[in-house]
């Protein structure tokens, strides 16, 4: 059965689960926003390290920087030349405060040297509207969301913020091959449990995650979509969310970043 528990940017739902009964029947799926909330949200009712059991790194989700009509620049080298050149007068557009898109922009700005006005909106959609109208210059958003705009000739893709080139857009450089080393940002999805879950029930669980993850089928659907399937243990999921909330801690801090 499937309970969905929208806002508070993921929260109202691990909080659910944090406080679940942890026999291996109740699971959450969270996005990288958890591991972002745990240093954007001053004080949550529960504790992201120690309140879950991961279970399975689900699948990466690449995202683009994206340039709209409005954007002179053609790739990101001159795009940090028209920065540099006049400070905030570009912007980028991201679904909300403090959300992965918002806090990408904010690192490419600390990496890079310049400075780029935040413009946040209420969602995706309203982000692609304000990108294709040219309302704004940028935006750094999955893939699955802006690549059939690039394709249509209505965006320009200027790299993906991964480590790798992407398998649904190989002509997009990854940032470090545009000239900017240092940022690998994806979207990613993981499978959770409440702390306190048996391990033989976790392990289960993610080698199951595991197999269905290899079903050609659900494969050819996932990479159809930008996605990337993972299908970690238990153990790397751990490690990997750990990075993710010290890293994401950093650039919260530095920018400033709050929920509004």
């Amino acid at each position: 059965m499937l309970d969905y528990r929208p806002g508070a940017g993921g929260t109202i739902a691990s909080q659910a689960l944090a406080r679940a009964k942890p026999d291996g029947y109740t699971l959450i799926m969270v996005l990288a926003a958890h591991a972002i909330n745990a240093s954007l949200y001053p004080k949550l009712p529960y504790d992201t390290r120690k309140d879950f059991a991961p279970v399975s790194l689900v699948a990466n989700l690449p995202m683009i920087l994206a340039g709209s009509p409005s954007l002179q620049a053609t790739n990101v080298k001159e795009l940090i030349a028209e920065a540099k050149a006049a400070p905030g007068k570009l912007t980028f557009a991201s679904a909300g405060n403090g959300n992965t898109g918002h806090l990408a922009g904010e690192l490419f700005d600390s990496v890079t040297g310049i400075k780029m006005t935040h413009v946040p909106y209420k969602g995706s959609a309203q982000v692609v509207t304000a990108m294709l109208s040219g309302e704004v210059q940028l935006t750094f958003d999955s893939i699955s969301t802006t690549l059939p705009h690039v394709k249509s000739g209505k965006l320009r893709a200027l790299a993906v913020t991964g480590s790798q080139r992407a398998a649904v857009a190989p002509e997009v450089p990854t940032l470090a091959e545009a000239g900017v080393p240092g940022i690998s940002i994806t979207g990613w999805y993981a499978m959770l449990a409440p702390a306190g879950t048996p391990q033989p029930v976790i392990d289960r669980l993610s080698t199951e995650i595991a197999t269905v993850l290899r079903q050609p089928e659900l494969k050819a659907t996932l990479a159809a979509n930008g996605y990337e399937p993972v299908g970690s243990t238990p153990a790397a999921l751990r490690t990997h969310i750990d990075a993710e909330i010290n890293r994401w801690s950093k650039v919260v801090k530095d920018s400033g970043a709050q929920i509004q």
